[in-house]
């Protein structure tokens, strides 16, 4: 394994400040232990990592490594034995070593670490890199964000649906009556493990409600433009509509005519919590469909009349 900090980094030894700082956010991402659980191999090459832009980000120490003063963990040349200051850069639960003032040892400026601890959730100081008392603190995992489109009636009535994850897996979720476009459910514990013992984060499902041929939605109301004969029209009678819950018969009024709107009480949105059921407006169209012999004949008559 490499000891000399140039190598690890993969950089030239006339590299800029700016060169160090961009190869060890590369290769930190690449060997964090996070984003390699259990694999002992990139969890020591992320301490070297750490080790060598500790050393090479302190001009001081670099130039004195350079002169061959002092090893890459900064122990002074030609003395055996003893511990140096950096020998076990590792202390930390993740490969940083801690102060007693609880922070992480070496010139990690404020935007290193944050470009770090945005992988996992939230900036610098944040996510499962959060001091307290010379360690890490357990921290909650990452949410984690999927849609579901679902029918208009499963939405008005409620339903079961499952998501296939992108690993492979299946969730399970509980769809209430009532759900509206774009509504986002939270399952708690569903999203990624936590770190340290922590809690899982949760699964956060963005609904998508498809359009319904027939029914639209007006708050916990539903909206449907129905058909009627020319005889029910004019002499009233009963009809058969769909509601969200199965058909029912309509009684309509004589005289009724295109548009006009009558109301089936509790057959909208199921009724939740204090919330009453909604109701189901029906907006009735007048359409002639086949013609009766006798009513033709009838029209004809009227129209000579009026023409004498």
């Amino acid at each position: 394994m490499s000891t000399d900090p140039y190598q690890i980094l993969g950089i030239a030894k006339t590299a800029s400040q700016d060169d160090i700082r961009k190869a060890y956010r590369k290769l930190a991402k690449k060997h964090h232990p996070d984003l390699n659980p259990g694999d002992k191999k990139a969890e020591e090459q992320f301490k070297l990592v750490s080790v060598a832009h500790d050393l090479l980000s302190d001009p001081e120490k670099r130039a004195r490594f350079d002169r061959g003063e002092i090893d890459i963990h900064g122990q002074e040349q030609g003395f055996a034995g003893g511990r140096g200051r950096y020998q076990n850069h590792g202390d930390g639960a993740q490969g940083f070593r801690y102060s007693q003032q609880g922070g992480p040892q070496g010139n990690f400026s404020e935007e290193d670490l944050q470009d770090i601890f945005s992988m996992f959730g939230g900036g610098a100081g944040r996510g499962p890199f959060q001091q307290g008392g010379g360690g890490f603190r357990a921290q909650k995992g990452q949410d984690r964000r999927y849609n579901l489109d679902i029918d208009f009636l499963d939405a008005v009535n409620g339903t079961k649906s499952r998501i296939t994850l992108p690993g492979g897996g299946e969730l399970d979720v509980t769809i209430p009556s009532g759900i509206e476009d774009g509504q986002v459910l939270r399952l708690r514990g569903k999203g990624d493990p936590g770190f340290n013992n922590a809690p899982a984060g949760d699964a956060l499902i963005t609904i998508h409600v498809r359009s319904h041929a027939q029914f639209k939605r007006d708050g916990r109301n539903i909206r449907l433009t129905w058909p009627m004969d020319l005889k029910t029209a004019i002499l009233g009678g009963k009809i058969t509509v769909p509601t969200p819950k199965g058909e029912v018969v309509l009684n309509v009024p004589e005289h009724s005519d295109t548009g006009s709107v009558l109301r089936l009480k509790g057959r909208g949105l199921p009724a939740k919590g204090n919330q009453e059921a909604g109701d189901l407006y029906v907006s009735l169209q007048v359409k002639i469909g086949k013609v009766d012999p006798a009513l033709e004949a009838f029209l004809k008559d009227s129209s000579d009349s009026d023409q004498k």
